[in-house]
């Protein structure tokens, strides 16, 4: 019982082991030993058919990612997008008071060349008044 279980563990070992793996022959031979020689064959392969890679215990565990608000490559990023945005928002603040004083200032020259024009117009219409009562003072005079 022994004898079968061995060989049918060890040839289907053999049959699923990577091809790179094996020693010195390759599978085709590896399976006739197997079956061919009873008991010998598959403790043959189980101690010289194949590479053993052995996994190495890890001395210690591996990192655990860290959360984003204890990850400081991930603060610092975030500060310097603040910073930015900051900078930006400063400098929107003042395009727009800069802007806004340019029109203001516009409104301001508007209004006075405006109140200009009306004073020189009021001032037109007393002169053009003021020679319109003079003439009906002289016609007046005349008769």
């Amino acid at each position: 019982m022994v004898a079968i279980a061995l060989l049918v563990y060890a040839l289907i070992d053999c049959l699923q082991t990577d091809s790179t793996r094996f020693r010195s022959l390759n599978r085709i031979a590896w399976v006739a030993i197997i079956v061919l020689i009873p008991l010998v064959g598959p403790v043959l392969w189980l101690v010289l058919g194949k590479e053993r890679t052995r996994q190495q215990r890890p001395t210690a565990p591996p990192a655990r990612p860290l959360a984003p608000d204890d990850d400081p490559e991930f603060l610092r990023h975030l500060r310097d997008i603040d910073t930015k945005h900051e900078q930006m928002l400063n400098q929107w603040e003042a395009d727009l008071r800069r802007r806004e004083d340019e029109i203001k200032h516009k409104k301001d020259a508007e209004q006075q060349a405006a109140d200009e024009a009306e004073r020189r117009k009021q001032t037109d219409a007393r002169k053009s008044d003021d020679e319109a009562h003079q003439n009906t003072d002289d016609e007046d005079d005349s008769r």
